[in-house]
């Protein structure tokens, strides 16, 4: 065994993929599987109570995974999110995607949009803090390449903007929370309109609570779709699949940094990755151990 797990360690560091794939279908289902033409390669690794994670191989250059060496891990969150948006894709839909700060909603919607089987044309809405409905329509029609075509008029410019949304697309809102209660309504009304066939990916933490707040738009939300943080006991996996960095960091070591600094967020490991990488830049056969791994979790959070 120990034979092996070097084996596997050197093949995985040489960027060989062990187990490849596709996600099986349903047998019976009336519907075609959103996942079933996207074909993943990606490695099996099996971690506590029988959860399988998966690295992503491919299209990591559209995804921010931010740390040097880095890989999607296919938690359960996200092959959640994954299927999610090719659902809505699909469909046209509205979906909510929420979760505390630093889950990871960013990094597995990005994941889960360049996975899509026949790319549709994915546009992304910034807004500021609490935007008025005529601040709204100009960054939809910035979003959508309208630009100065817009007119003046609301009546003709939202016609315009309708026209647009006729065309299959996905249009992702990040940081829906900031939209108050008029631009919500004004959102609702151009998803109402039965030529619309542009799917909304409404996303940001605390986003759900918004949009309650708005029950003709919360209504038409397809999925909501909470990303969560990271159990305890996959925390050891999901983090040596992540970045192999963490694959000599024993069970011990990693709980510890968990209780203390991690909680389950991903990007605060991200970061703590990041600060051990930097460390161990240039070293040979540097080992992480635990006086390293309160170093890194000091410039974090000071000294505990």
């Amino acid at each position: 065994m120990a034979t092996l797990s070097r084996v596997i360690r050197r093949d995985r560091r040489a960027g060989r993929a062990l187990l490849t794939g596709r996600e099986p279908e349903v047998a019976g289902s009336c519907r075609p599987d959103p996942l079933s033409e996207l074909g993943l390669d990606v490695v099996a690794e099996k971690g506590g109570a029988g959860q399988v994670f998966l690295r992503e191989q491919k299209h990591l250059a559209q995804v921010p995974v931010l740390v040097p060496g880095a890989q999607v891990v296919h938690t359960p969150a996200v092959r959640s999110v994954l299927r999610t948006v090719a659902h809505a894709a699909g469909v046209g839909a509205v979906v909510c995607l929420y979760g505390d700060a630093g889950q990871g909603k960013t990094v597995a919607l990005q994941y889960a949009l360049s996975q899509l089987p026949h790319p549709p044309r994915v546009r992304r809405v910034h807004v500021g803090v609490h935007p008025t409905v005529p601040e709204l329509r100009r960054v939809l029609a910035d979003a959508l390449e309208l630009g100065r075509r817009l007119p003046r008029g609301a009546g003709e410019a939202d016609l315009m903007l309708v026209n647009a949304l006729r065309q299959p697309r996905v249009l992702v809102l990040d940081e829906a929370q900031r939209l108050p209660g008029p631009a919500l309504e004004f959102l609702r009304g151009l998803w109402d309109h039965p030529d619309t066939d542009t799917a909304l990916v409404l996303a940001g933490a605390g986003s759900e609570r918004a949009l309650r707040r708005v029950p003709a738009l919360a209504s038409r939300v397809l999925t909501w779709e909470l990303v969560p943080r990271l159990r305890p006991r996959e925390v050891a996996t999901v983090m040596a699949a992540f970045h192999p960095l963490w694959e000599d960091v024993t069970a011990d070591d990693v709980s510890w940094v968990d209780e203390h600094v991690g909680h389950g967020n991903f990007r605060t490991w991200a970061k703590l990755t990041s600060h051990l990488t930097a460390e161990i830049y240039g070293k040979s056969r540097a080992v992480v151990d635990r006086r390293m791994l309160e170093r890194a979790c000091a410039r974090l959070m000071g000294p505990l």
